[in-house]
C-alpha cells in the first residue's frame, strides 16, 4: 500500500499551477482568465498546507492558506465587478477585444 507523501501534494500542486497558467495564456474570456488565477492560488494553498504538515511548520501553513482564501474571495469580487463594468461598456468580455485604453 502506498503512503501519500509530500511529493504527491507537490505533483498535484504543479498540475494545478500549470493548468492555471495554461488557462490564463490561452483563454480570451475574462472569466476564464479569473478561473486560471484561482487555480494558481489554490496550488499555492496546497503547497502551504503540505509544507506545514511535512515540514514541521506548525499552523503557519494553515494561517497562510486562510489568508490566500481571503485574498481570492476579495479578488473574485473585485474582478467580477470589473468584468461586469467592461461588459456594460464594450458588450464583450473577451480580453483581446478591449483595447480602448491602449491610446
Amino acid at each position: 500500500m502506498t503512503q501519500i507523501g509530500l511529493n504527491h501534494f507537490l505533483f498535484v500542486s504543479t498540475v494545478l499551477f500549470c493548468l492555471g497558467i495554461f488557462g490564463i495564456i490561452t483563454r480570451k474570456n475574462a472569466v476564464m482568465v479569473l478561473m486560471g488565477i484561482e487555480l494558481i492560488l489554490n496550488s499555492a494553498n496546497i503547497n502551504f498546507i503540505a509544507f506545514a504538515k511535512y515540514g514541521n511548520f506548525g499552523y503557519q501553513g494553515q494561517i497562510m492558506a486562510l489568508f490566500v482564501i481571503i485574498l481570492a474571495a476579495a479578488e473574485a469580487a473585485i474582478a467580477l465587478a470589473i468584468v461586469l463594468n467592461i461588459y456594460k461598456t464594450f458588450s464583450t468580455v473577451n480580453v483581446d477585444e478591449i483595447d480602448t485604453m491602449k491610446d
